[in-house]
C-alpha cells in the first residue's frame, strides 16, 4: 500500500471509518445472505428483537425479501417494532419471551436497552459494558415456541430461528425441542466468558447444539471488551445435520 493510501486510510480510521476490498467470502453480511439463499430460508423467527436491529440489517443488507416474525418483551423496545412492522407487510411482531416454561416473569431492564436479559448480570459484562448496568425490572409474559410454532409458520419450508437473548439462548432451544426438526438453520449468541449467571458458555454451547442435532457453519464476532480489545461473544450459525 502507498504511503498517501496508508495515510488516507490512517485518517479515516481515526474518524471511525474505513476503506476496504469488498470480498464476498469473507464480509460478514455477504457470507449471511449466501448461508440464506443457499439454504432456501423462507422465514425468519427473530427471537430477543429489540428495537428491530437484526431485521434492519435483514432487509437492508442481507436483502431478506420473506417472511420475519419478531418477539420481544420489553414494552419500549415492542413499540419501537410494532411501529417499523406496520409499513412491512411480511414482518408480524409479538410482545413476549421465548423460553422453556410458559408464564409471567420478571425481567431485568438494562441501561443500553438491547442487554436486558431473565438472567442476572456479571461483573464482566458490566466492567466491560457500562451502560449497560440493570436500571429496573418489568413483568413480561413467557411463551413455549413448541406451543405456538404452529400458528406461526405457515406453511414455511425454511425456517431460520435467530436467539438473541443475553445468556437465555438455552432455555429458548429448551422449550422448543419438538419443533427443531423442523428448524433448519439456528443463529445464537455464544459467550467466551461468563456475562450472564446459568448461561452455557461456547464449548457447552457447541456441545448442546450438536446433541440437538445441528453443527456450526459460520461465526460471527460480537461483543468485545473496549480496555482489552478481548472478544468476548460471537454469533454462532448453526445447521440440522439431517437437512439436505
Amino acid at each position: 500500500m502507498s504511503t498517501l493510501k496508508q495515510k488516507f486510510r490512517k485518517l479515516m480510521r481515526g474518524n471511525g471509518y474505513d476503506i476496504i476490498k469488498f470480498d464476498p467470502f469473507c464480509n460478514l453480511i455477504a457470507r449471511r445472505r449466501q448461508l440464506m439463499r443457499h439454504y432456501g430460508v423462507d422465514l425468519v423467527l427473530d427471537v430477543g428483537a429489540n428495537t428491530g436491529q437484526y431485521v434492519d440489517a435483514l432487509r437492508n443488507d442481507v436483502e431478506y425479501e420473506g417472511r420475519i416474525v419478531s418477539f420481544e418483551p420489553v414494552s419500549m423496545a415492542y413499540e419501537v417494532i410494532r411501529a417499523k412492522a406496520g409499513s412491512d407487510r411480511l414482518w408480524q411482531t409479538h410482545h413476549c419471551a421465548l423460553g422453556d416454561v410458559a408464564g409471567p416473569v420478571e425481567i431485568n431492564i438494562a441501561g443500553n436497552s438491547y442487554s436486558s436479559s431473565l438472567l442476572g448480570m456479571l461483573p464482566a459484562h458490566e466492567t466491560s459494558a457500562p451502560e449497560s448496568r440493570y436500571i429496573g425490572k418489568e413483568r413480561i409474559e413467557v411463551k413455549r415456541l413448541d406451543d405456538i410454532f404452529d400458528t406461526l409458520v405457515e406453511g414455511a419450508r425454511n425456517i431460520y430461528l435467530k436467539v438473541d437473548t443475553q445468556g437465555f439462548e438455552r432455555n429458548v432451544i429448551d422449550g422448543a425441542r419438538a419443533k427443531l426438526p423442523m428448524i433448519g438453520t439456528v443463529q445464537l449468541e455464544l459467550s467466551l466468558v461468563p456475562l450472564y449467571a446459568g448461561e452455557l458458555l461456547f464449548p457447552e454451547m457447541l456441545a448442546f447444539m450438536r446433541d440437538a442435532g445441528y453443527r456450526l457453519v459460520a461465526l460471527e464476532p460480537g461483543f468485545s471488551d473496549h480496555a482489552s480489545g478481548e472478544l468476548l461473544q460471537t454469533d454462532g450459525i448453526f445447521r440440522r445435520m439431517d437437512a439436505i
